[in-house]
């Protein structure tokens, strides 16, 4: 968070934190709408003092009457496809805590902006959380601003006016290349996200890349490519292991061309690549090491540990529905910007002899 901002108010979510309850029981220790422990109710009311916390902000309960109480999250794609993405789950867990205090529910809305008829154009909503702001979703962008409504993007350019939550995409990028670059490694291939909506998959070419529209996909391979700038990279049509070990089997089927590493742009794929490594009988990190980013659990990596860059999901989550927040409350909303760190695993190792 930037240092020129002002403390934020502290929140029901932060009461509850520091009460180690839900944010659900802190809220009805405000509310008196439903019965809670005694002691219970102490802790609470003693992290409220604490904290500053006086109870629900008056200006939300004013600005609620009249207004439907929903904030819509818009998703590219299809809905049961994102949430198979452990970020995005985690994304929508810091946006709830953010938006606490308001006590708002989250409507899930795909990027189909259609036609004056469609939900984006007259969903009964207060506000807009846009995750990304790529190709379709430029367009849902111009129909929800149309309306007059808060926007918050989170990871996009949504031009200017809109507050954003962005992540050093290109500079953790680069971290990981150096870290890789650093081993010995330098013939290096990239697995990338999708670059465009219609999630293709193939070869990164100087045509695809000029009309990439995804920023995420873009950023990080740029940030990759500061080090390894001449690294082979083919675009996935999703973040999913299985699409990870088609793009791992098509990188590492011929030993004449296989690199001594792989990075992929998000851990899902990364483990499918150590899948397909796995299946021609490579080692990893003894005959090849595989880097991803996101810094979540995976499954069916056995005894691996992922090298990767570790991203705040939650924070980011969070950070959008505090800027919505603001904005319900007749605040200027705020661009903030979140910053990643590298984390060494067991997948990476310096290249074998040749």
């Amino acid at each position: 968070m930037s240092s020129r901002e002002t403390p934020r108010r502290a929140t029901i979510a932060d009461v509850a934190r520091h009460a180690g309850v839900a944010t659900s029981t802190a809220s009805v220790v405000f509310s008196g709408k439903a019965k809670v422990a005694a002691a219970t109710r102490e802790r609470v009311l003693a992290a409220a003092t604490e904290l500053g916390y006086a109870g629900p902000d008056p200006r939300a309960a004013s600005l609620r009457r009249g207004r439907s109480g929903i904030v819509a999250v818009v998703l590219e794609g299809e809905l049961r496809a994102a949430f198979l993405d452990p970020v995005t789950t985690a994304m929508m867990d810091g946006l709830t805590e953010g938006l606490a205090d308001l006590s708002a529910g989250i409507l899930l809305l795909r990027d189909e902006p259609g036609d004056e008829g469609s939900a984006l154009a007259n969903a009964p909503v207060d506000a807009f959380v846009l995750i990304g702001c790529s190709g379709r979703m430029r367009d849902s962008l111009e129909v929800v601003r149309g309306r007059g409504l808060p926007v918050v993007v989170i990871e996009g350019d949504a031009g200017e006016g809109i507050p954003r939550i962005t992540l050093d995409n290109t500079a953790a990028s680069a971290d990981i290349a150096r870290h890789l670059h650093d081993l010995g490694h330098r013939d290096v291939a990239i697995v990338t996200l999708h670059l465009n909506s219609d999630r293709e998959r193939g070869v990164v070419t100087p045509e695809r890349l000029a009309a990439a529209t995804v920023d995420v996909a873009v950023d990080r391979l740029a940030g990759l490519r500061q080090v390894f700038p001449d690294a082979p990279a083919i675009s996935a049509s999703g973040s999913l292991i299985d699409e990870g070990a088609r793009v791992g089997r098509m990188l590492l089927a011929d030993a004449a061309t296989r690199p001594t590493a792989v990075i992929a742009q998000s851990d899902l794929l990364a483990a499918g690549v150590v899948r397909a490594a796995e299946e021609l009988g490579l080692r990893v990190p003894g005959d090849l090491s595989v880097a991803g980013f996101d810094g979540i659990a995976v499954d069916g990596l056995s005894h691996l540990t992922l090298t990767t860059s570790v991203q705040p999901a939650v924070d980011k989550g969070r950070a959008a529905g505090e800027q919505v927040a603001r904005m319900l409350h007749g605040e200027p909303g705020t661009s903030q910007h979140l910053t990643c760190r590298l984390r060494v695993g067991t997948t990476t190792a310096a290249p074998a002899v040749r």
